[in-house]
């Protein structure tokens, strides 16, 4: 998984910031591994110089593997608030898009696929029941 971390020119201690917000969503996001190929990170100094309640923003959007982007935002008195709530939320959105997309699909697809895909057993023989690690059903010759 890939992660960009993009700041305004108000935003200071740029590399231990993008060290911090590596290390929080990749913790956020590791029982995903494999599925998200991307998290974009946004941070934003919303009064700039000025001091106001919350105006520190963390917007983060993940490419989901055969799904559209998830993006989640959050404002906070403190940069690091705004990356701790956007890393849980956004952990919870892709969950809830992986869950969805989950559920739109019919019941027993892979299981049908695969059953039709399995080899018949030749003259005489028992049907293999399961390939091997890495073996295809191509590379048993039964194909």
């Amino acid at each position: 998984m890939k992660i960009q971390v993009n700041s305004d020119h108000h935003i200071v201690g740029r590399e231990g910031l993008t060290v911090h917000v590596e290390t929080a969503v990749t913790a956020a996001l590791a029982h995903f591994h494999g599925r998200i190929t991307r998290v974009e990170v946004h941070l934003n100094d919303e009064n700039g110089e000025k001091a106001g309640a919350a105006d520190k923003r963390c917007m983060m959007e993940a490419r989901v593997a055969g799904l559209n982007p998830v993006t989640v935002t959050d404002h906070a008195q403190t940069l690091h608030q705004a990356i701790q709530h956007a890393c849980s939320k956004l952990s919870a959105a892709v969950d809830h898009a992986i869950g969805k997309f989950n559920k739109q699909r019919p019941q027993g697809v892979a299981q049908a696929t695969l059953a039709a895909a399995a080899p018949a057993a030749l003259d005489g023989e028992e049907p293999p029941t399961a390939l091997d690690g890495d073996e295809s059903i191509a590379d048993t010759g039964h194909a």
